[in-house]
């Protein structure tokens, strides 16, 4: 199952909407601008996954961990190297990280970026579908990506689809980029590309 070009703009046009509330939110929880670039976005089967993310991030991985549920279900996850995360945070919050990878604040900013970020994605998913979605308790995890691939490949059928999602955060004249995950069933992706067709017939 692949988007074609008018549903892969759709879904950038969509999740660039997104982006735009996460900033914003970010933006007034840390009194700075915020920005996070246009995403670029690309679908993968899931037994795919280890071999597309290891192109693009290192072996290990901080990451947050949401599950979420209602008429479009799966997973969702934000990625990014240990010491990106860390600069991340400490660009955020003003203090020095006092080591390369996450310590516990760190460990509880980084919660909340990913919280704000996934709910985002995830929120303009269900505005385009009217529907509600259920979000679980972010889970933060330091591990291999192979091991964060392993655990998601575990829990469900191998019938399932990831959408990688390139987030680039600006701020303070520095840019760090992470990844967002966002693991669909067939069925829910169906529902997803069947709503970014609507959307676009309205939309026109």
């Amino acid at each position: 199952m692949e988007l074609n070009h008018d549903q892969h703009d759709a879904l950038v046009e969509l999740l660039n909407i997104g982006f735009g509330r996460a900033g914003a939110s970010l933006s007034k929880l840390t009194n700075q601008r915020v920005l996070l670039e246009v995403p670029r976005v690309a679908v993968h089967p899931i037994t795919h996954l280890n071999q597309s993310l290891g192109k693009i991030v290192e072996d290990r991985v901080a990451s947050v961990h949401q599950v979420f549920k209602g008429p479009v279900s799966g997973d969702a996850l934000l990625l990014l190297d240990p010491i990106a995360a860390s600069t991340l945070t400490e660009l955020l919050t003003d203090v020095p990280s006092l080591t390369l990878e996450l310590d516990a604040s760190s460990r509880e900013v980084f919660t909340e970026v990913g919280n704000i970020l996934l709910n985002a994605c995830l929120g303009t998913f269900g505005n385009l579908l009217s529907v509600p979605i259920s979000f679980s308790v972010p889970e933060v995890d330091i591990a291999s990506i192979h091991e964060v691939v392993d655990r998601l490949l575990e829990h469900g059928d191998g019938f399932r689809y990831a959408l990688i999602v390139t987030a680039g955060f600006r701020l303070r004249d520095s840019a760090v980029t992470g990844y967002v995950v966002i693991v669909l069933t067939v069925q829910s992706l169906k529902r997803l590309l069947e709503a970014l067709d609507r959307w676009q017939l309205t939309d026109e």
